[in-house]
């Protein structure tokens, strides 16, 4: 059997794109930490020395490559089933850049030493230590991509100041602003940067991705003056801790990235909301990973959809909406409601619709949708409870509210969190798949949310 050393040797040697993210190399001689796929000569093993997470790369004391930049390189499940608290602080401390890890304990219901101890043990970083480097990460990559001041890379990237990047910059990467900037030009790298308020950033995802299935599902169920969505992009208007903004991201199939168009005013929330796309577009799926998983179901290889994704949704609190909304009714019917309940109770933002606020849906009597009136007493309730616990971090609290149930909150948890593990094993559909063909869905744990579309596409 080959061990992950090996495997990672392999990979590395063969340049293997479908590793991407998944692991990192760094060289001993010159303290450079590199993506698999890099371009530069490959070193010679005895020098070599693998990390999962380039956090951890960095705090062993290497500085990212400045050609293959792993600042660049999609995410990695490589942390995924260590711990399930673990999990969770990794992705608030992503998602919520502004929580301090004394608040994300407060979520997860631990003490800090004890979370402290969790990382330590696990992942051998501190989760301080590990926050800090992902927003060094973050801004070199600004710094690449991005014709953005020095300061507002500092404030996007959540440091207080350009002094207060620089030192970080210098101590974890030993890097200054100026180099990761020269070196950009020097190799004639795209500086897309900012124009008209307009910030330009390119996410990359692991090749193959079936767009057009994806694209396919998010126009079928967009709501219009909210979202927009094309043969070759997705666009939305969007709301993250009471600030507003818009994006567009454009499928750019040559480079294994979008094209993303970014508009916020507050350039701390930048992070937050470049996370919440990746997790939208699903861009850090590891489709050949997945593929083998739904292959292990008994699945003929010739039906399984290459690239699949989970389409996102951006609010678990819009996901739940748009889950009791569509019950017992067709998608066409549930994307009507959806759409007359955006119009009548959205925020306008400059112009732009917003998606309701749980208080919006809350304090009204929703009389303008057209539904069985104990529907609309579960909406209301559920926006009633959304108001009064915006933070809560687990969804299976929702079962307390009169009028929904498992399939509802499993719904919310796959669109709305992108659990790449929830099972609608309930669902007709899914259920005439699982007779048809036979299949045993308990092996394609943990990636039973991709089976669920696998089998709804064969449908």
């Amino acid at each position: 059997m080959v061990s992950q050393q090996q495997l990672y040797q392999q990979a590395r040697k063969a340049r293997d794109a479908r590793f991407d993210g998944q692991f990192f190399v760094a060289v001993k001689s010159t303290g450079i930490f590199c993506r698999p796929i890099c371009p530069a000569p490959s070193p010679k093993e005895e020098n070599v020395e693998y990390f999962s997470l380039a956090p951890l790369a960095m705090q062993a004391g290497y500085r990212p490559c400045l050609r293959c930049r792993p600042d660049s390189a999609p995410g990695s499940f490589a942390w995924k089933g260590v711990d399930t608290t673990v999990e969770r602080a990794i992705k608030l401390l992503r998602i919520h850049p502004g929580l301090k890890v004394c608040e994300i304990c407060e979520k997860l219901g631990v003490s800090d030493r004890y979370l402290r101890a969790l990382f330590t043990r696990k992942l051998g970083i501190a989760p301080k230590q590990f926050r800090i480097f992902e927003q060094l990460l973050f801004a070199k990559q600004l710094l690449h991509q991005s014709k953005l001041s020095v300061e507002d890379v500092a404030q996007a990237s959540g440091f207080s100041s350009a002094r207060r990047l620089q030192d970080n910059l210098k101590t974890g990467l030993q890097l200054t602003p100026t180099q990761i900037r020269k070196n950009a030009m020097t190799r004639s790298e795209p500086l897309i940067g900012s124009s008209a308020g307009t910030l330009h950033i390119q996410l990359s995802f692991r090749a193959p991705y079936d767009w057009q299935r994806l694209r396919g599902f998010l126009a079928m169920r967009a709501i219009a003056g909210i979202e927009e969505v094309s043969e070759t992009f997705y666009a939305r208007h969007f709301s993250l801790d009471k600030v507003s903004g818009y994006f567009k991201a454009t499928f750019n199939q040559a480079k294994q990235c979008f094209d993303v168009q970014l508009q916020i005013a507050e350039l701390s929330h930048i992070q937050a909301v470049v996370q919440h796309i990746r997790r939208v577009l699903d861009l850090d799926a590891d489709p050949h990973v997945i593929h083998q998983g739904l292959l292990s179901t008994g699945l003929d290889s010739k039906a399984l959809v290459s690239g699949l994704r989970i389409p996102g949704i951006w609010s678990t609190f819009e996901a739940g909406c748009r889950a009791i909304l569509g019950q017992q009714i067709s998608v066409k019917a549930a994307i009507n409601l959806v759409t007359a309940l955006a119009h009548q109770l959205g925020e306008k933002h400059q112009g732009k619709l917003i998606f309701p606020t749980a208080e919006a849906v809350a304090g009204s009597d929703l009389a303008f949708l057209k539904m069985p009136s104990k529907r609309r007493d579960s909406l209301r309730a559920f926006g009633a409870y959304c108001a009064q616990h915006p933070d809560v971090s687990t969804l299976d609290d929702w079962l307390s509210i009169k009028g929904i149930g498992p399939w509802t909150v499993a719904y919310a948890k796959m669109r709305g969190q992108s659990d790449p593990d929830i099972w609608l094993d309930t669902d007709l559909v899914i259920k005439k798949q699982i007779q048809q063909n036979q299949l045993n869905p308990a092996a394609a744990q943990p990636w039973r949310s991709y089976l669920t579309f696998q089998l709804w596409s064969m449908a």
